[in-house]
């Protein structure tokens, strides 16, 4: 089983960062890998147990499902349905915890998943730095153009 985390502070309250987070159907509107989005069912976003249905820009197509979802903590997690990419039995968390020497937030992401033999160190890196990192600064550049705080 391979596992991946990354984290980062942003300089933004974890309110703002939370209200962006916390729609599972939001990150085509900050992801740079995601081009479309849609929740399956007309389920809302919210709800544990739906199920988004995404096109990457470069056309894969995937399906995630919401597993968990707290406001009070801040996080959820989710697993994959579907996806081109041999990610297997992949289950992801995602955690804000406010930073409050300046107001900022510290946003953990990890996950575990299984690969075909000798892939592992690819695909975590790919799933670490395409994802998780390209995130981090997609989320920057989304509250910064929004005029949050």
């Amino acid at each position: 089983m391979v596992k991946v985390m990354r984290s980062t502070v942003l300089d933004f309250p974890i309110e703002e960062v939370w209200d962006v987070l916390r729609d599972f159907n939001g990150h085509d509107r900050w992801h740079p890998a995601v081009g479309e989005s849609r929740i399956e069912s007309g389920s809302p976003s919210d709800r544990v147990g739906c199920v988004r249905n995404f096109r990457l820009r470069d056309g894969s197509q995937l399906r995630e499902r919401l597993l968990t979802l707290s406001d009070l903590e801040m996080s959820f997690s989710y697993c994959l349905l579907h996806t081109p990419i041999p990610l297997f039995n992949y289950v992801a968390h995602v955690r804000l915890f406010p930073v409050t020497d300046g107001d900022q937030t510290f946003w953990q992401w990890e996950s575990s998943f299984d690969t075909p033999a000798g892939q592992g160190g690819r695909l975590a890196s790919m799933v670490g730095e395409d994802i998780y990192m390209a995130g981090f600064a997609a989320i920057r550049q989304h509250l910064q153009r929004s005029g949050a705080s």
